[in-house]
C-alpha cells in the first residue's frame, strides 16, 4: 500500500473567529512519509490547524499546499487524504468491512475491487477476518484499528488524525502508540496528528510542533525539544520539569539564590530567565560527588510512590521547591532520605537548561 507521503506547505495560515484569532499566522512545512504531531493545550489552535488542512475549516488568511497542489479552498473528499477522527465516526449500521470500504463506494471505484484492499487494509491493522463482524461487537481498541484502516484503505499520501487515541484506557493507548509508529513506517504515508499528550507526541513523532496561543512556539525532533526549549512554554509542556527565576551571572554561569550553577550552554541575556530542571536529571549523591557537577542541597519534604518510580519533593536553603524522579527499585530507594531528612543533588552542567521565561499571552 506504500505510494510514498505527500509534502505540506502551510504558509502563513490565520483563523478569526470574530475578535478571537484562533491560528496566528502559522507556517510550517512537512516532509513526504513524515509524522508530524501538533502538541499544544487546548484553546491552543491544533485542532483549528488541522481542520484547515482537512479542508473542514478555511482560513481567514494564508494559503494550504499539499505538494505542488494549492488546496486552500478545497472540499475534503477533493483533497485525497485520509482522516482519523477522534470519535472514530464509524457506521453502527454498518460491518466492519461495509465500514473500511466505504471510501471506494464515495470514490466510485469499481466494486469488484473492494473485497481484496478490504481484506488488505484491515491485514495491515491486525484485523483479517473480521469484514462481517458489528462495529457493536468491538472493543475500543479494535474500533480504532477499523477507522485506521478505513483512512487508508485507498491509499492515501497524506492521513490526518484528530487525537484517535484519547478515549483509550492507559495501556492500551500506550501499545497502540508503537503500533501506530511501526504502521507508518510500513504505509510510507505522510501523517499530521493532533493530540495534547506530550509523551504520545514524544513515542511516535519524527517532529514535534508547539502551538500556543494559535502561534507555532517551536517544531524539532522530541529530544530536541525536550533538552532544547525555545523558552519556559516549551520546557514546561515537554517532560517534566521544575521552573525557577535564576539571575545570569556570565556567558555560562547563573545564580540560583546564593548558588552558582555553571551550564555547558551559553545563557541568553535578557532579564526574564528560567532554570528548567527536568526531574530525571537530579542525581541523588552517593558519596564523593564530581567537583565539575553543580550541587544543590536541601530537604526532603514529601516522598511519593508511582509503581516504578518515586517522585521526590525537596525544598532548598532558600525556601526554592523542586522535584526529582528516582527507581523505586531497592539499590536506588535505598539512597533516599526520610521526609524532613537532608538531601543534596546533582546537575551537570549538560542538564543545566537555562531559558527566556515565556512571552505574556496575547491579550
Amino acid at each position: 500500500m506504500d505510494k510514498g507521503g505527500e509534502s505540506v506547505d502551510i504558509r502563513a495560515a490565520s483563523k478569526n473567529y470574530d475578535a478571537v484569532r484562533a491560528l496566528d499566522d502559522v507556517t510550517l512545512n512537512v516532509a513526504p512519509r513524515e509524522f508530524v504531531s501538533l502538541l499544544g493545550p487546548s484553546g491552543s489552535g491544533k485542532t483549528t490547524l488541522l481542520g484547515i488542512l482537512g479542508g473542514f475549516i478555511q482560513p481567514s488568511s494564508g494559503s494550504i499546499h499539499f505538494g505542488d497542489r494549492d488546496v486552500t479552498f478545497l472540499p475534503p473528499h477533493k483533497r485525497d487524504i485520509g482522516v482519523v477522527f477522534q470519535n472514530y465516526a464509524l457506521f453502527p449500521h454498518m460491518s466492519v468491512g461495509e465500514n473500511v470500504a466505504f471510501p471506494l463506494r464515495a470514490r466510485r471505484i469499481p466494486k469488484p475491487d473492494w473485497g481484496a484492499r478490504v481484506r488488505a487494509a484491515l491485514a495491515m491493522v491486525g484485523l483479517s477476518g473480521y469484514e462481517a463482524r458489528g462495529i457493536a461487537q468491538l472493543s475500543g481498541g479494535q474500533r480504532q484499528r477499523v477507522a485506521l484502516a478505513r483512512a487508508m484503505i485507498f491509499e492515501p499520501r497524506l492521513i490526518l488524525m484528530d487525537e484517535p487515541l484519547s478515549a483509550l484506557d492507559k495501556q492500551l493507548r500506550e501499545a497502540m502508540q508503537i503500533e501506530l509508529r511501526e504502521l507508518h513506517k510500513r504505509i510510507g504515508a505522510t501523517i499530521i496528528y493532533v493530540t495534547h499528550d506530550q509523551r504520545e507526541a514524544l513515542t511516535m513523532s519524527d517532529r514535534v510542533a508547539i502551538l500556543k496561543d494559535g502561534r507555532l512556539v517551536q517544531i524539532d525532533r522530541p529530544e530536541r525539544l525536550h533538552d532544547y526549549p525555545a523558552d519556559s512554554f516549551v520546557a514546561s509542556f515537554i517532560g517534566e520539569a521544575s521552573l525557577l527565576p535564576v539571575r545570569r551571572i556570565d556567558a555560562c554561569s547563573v545564580a540560583l539564590g546564593p548558588a552558582v550553577l555553571k551550564s555547558a550552554r551559553e545563557i541568553p541575556s535578557g532579564e526574564a530567565l528560567m532554570l528548567a530542571v527536568h526531574s530525571e536529571k537530579l542525581l541523588i549523591v552517593d558519596g564523593v560527588a564530581d567537583a565539575a557537577l553543580n550541587r544543590l542541597a536541601g530537604k526532603v519534604t514529601d516522598i511519593v510512590y508511582q509503581g516504578e518510580s518515586l517522585r521526590v519533593f525537596l525544598q532548598l536553603a532558600d525556601g526554592t521547591c523542586l522535584s526529582l524522579r528516582q527507581p523505586s527499585h531497592y539499590h536506588a530507594s535505598r539512597l533516599l532520605p526520610p521526609v524532613g531528612g537532608d538531601i543534596t543533588v546533582t546537575l551537570h552542567p549538560e542538564d543545566t537548561i537555562v531559558v527566556p521565561a515565556q512571552e505574556k499571552a496575547r491579550e
